[in-house]
């Protein structure tokens, strides 16, 4: 784990927030989601050795956390930081293994990185749904309290 992994999450973080035409004024923190849910999911795996699932589901719950709260400081919807942070725990290279490896008729290697690649993307999912819920739910709860 070394800085120039943190740095290119970073850029690569901003350079789809790019392609998906967010703000140029919220970029740098687009990016910083980004960098900060790699250096959950890196220090996770290599200092607490964490399942990599459980990491990534420490990690978008994170990054939607972040942008939950980046959403409300800058005015703007959460998917403007969250679409673009989420970005660098994709398991694109595992699906690219996984369909490699069933077209090689490996079929039994095949399903089992088909089982991990749809076990990270459901922790994906339900990393984002549940933050968005959470948070929704704990910024209800304080609005009812402060009306009261």
């Amino acid at each position: 784990m070394n800085a120039a992994t943190f740095y290119s999450s970073f850029i690569a973080t901003m350079a789809f927030g790019i392609l998906f035409n967010v703000p140029r004024r919220s970029l740098a923190s687009g990016g910083l989601v980004g960098m900060l849910g790699w250096v959950i999911y890196t220090s996770l795996m290599a200092y607490f050795q964490v399942d990599m699932v459980i990491a990534t589901l420490i990690s978008a719950f994170s990054i939607a956390t972040l942008s939950q709260y980046l959403a409300r400081y800058h005015r703007m919807p959460a998917t403007l930081f969250s679409v673009s942070g989420i970005i660098p725990l994709v398991p694109g290279g595992l699906a690219y293994d996984t369909i490699r490896k069933l077209m090689e008729n490996n079929y039994a290697e095949g399903i089992q990185l088909g089982a991990k690649t749809l076990m990270l993307a459901g922790a994906i999912a339900f990393g984002l749904i549940f933050s968005g819920v959470l948070t929704n739910t704990l910024h209800r709860f304080k609005q009812a309290n402060q009306e009261s």
